[in-house]
Order: structure tokens, then C-alpha cells, then sequence
């Protein structure tokens, strides 16, 4: 048995989605066209802080809080006119997680390349 890696499902999974920089996330923000999406898990937003604004989604449970249809969905947690974008801690988890919202039909998703590492070093305020 053949098993694909991970390396690879993040590979094909960035070429069927939108990717963005920080800084073209930060524009979208603060226009008001967009919800961020921190899917980190919560240790690691405790160790190393929060991005001011950003909803916290654990990566386990996007897809069934984003899910009308599922026990777990989170009735008016986002704006599902608004554009998603994800990050997590480097951009590996919010490409395959990018890739499972596009495949539920969600058709305006992307996701930061360089996740929360490169969110440090742009206009986002971390707290």
C-alpha cells in the first residue's frame, strides 16, 4: 500500500487554492471584506500569542463548526458573505484545511502563506 505524504497533500492542495500574503490579508481585514481564521491549536496560541481580531477555529473542528448540517456548527461565529482566510502556525495545516473548505463548496477561501510566522513580521497586531 501506497500511502500519499503529507508533503504532498499540501502540494496539490496549494495548487487548487488561493493563497495570499500577510499584507494582502491586512488590507482585506481592515476593509471589512474578510474573516481571519486562526486554526492553530490552543497551546500554541497561549505560547505564542493572538492575532487582535482573528476568530479561533481549532483545526479538528472547522469543518463541523463551518457545517450547518452538523451537531457542532457555530451559528453566527463568522460572516459567511465575507471572504475566510485561515492561517496557522506556518501555512501547512491552513493549506489542507483551505483545500477541505473549497471541497464543501465554501468558494471564497484562502489562506496566508508563511501562517502566523510571517503574521509576526507584517501589520498585525499580536496580543
Amino acid at each position: 500500500m501506497k500511502i500519499t505524504s503529507s508533503a504532498e497533500l499540501v502540494s496539490n492542495a496549494l495548487k487548487e487554492i488561493k493563497t495570499i500574503t500577510p499584507d494582502e490579508a491586512y488590507l482585506k481585514i481592515i476593509e471589512g471584506k474578510s474573516n481571519l481564521i486562526d486554526i492553530r491549536d490552543i497551546r500554541e496560541l497561549q505560547k505564542e500569542g493572538r492575532v487582535e481580531g482573528a476568530h479561533h477555529i481549532p483545526r479538528g473542528m472547522l469543518e463541523f463548526w463551518l457545517d450547518p448540517e452538523s451537531a457542532y456548527f457555530k451559528e453566527g461565529k463568522l460572516n459567511q458573505d465575507k471572504e475566510i482566510i485561515l492561517f496557522c502556525a506556518g501555512g501547512l495545516r491552513s493549506a489542507l484545511a483551505a483545500k477541505s473548505l473549497q471541497d464543501m463548496g465554501f468558494e471564497k477561501i484562502s489562506h496566508i502563506d508563511g501562517g502566523f510566522g510571517a503574521i509576526r513580521n507584517s501589520k498585525f497586531k499580536i496580543v
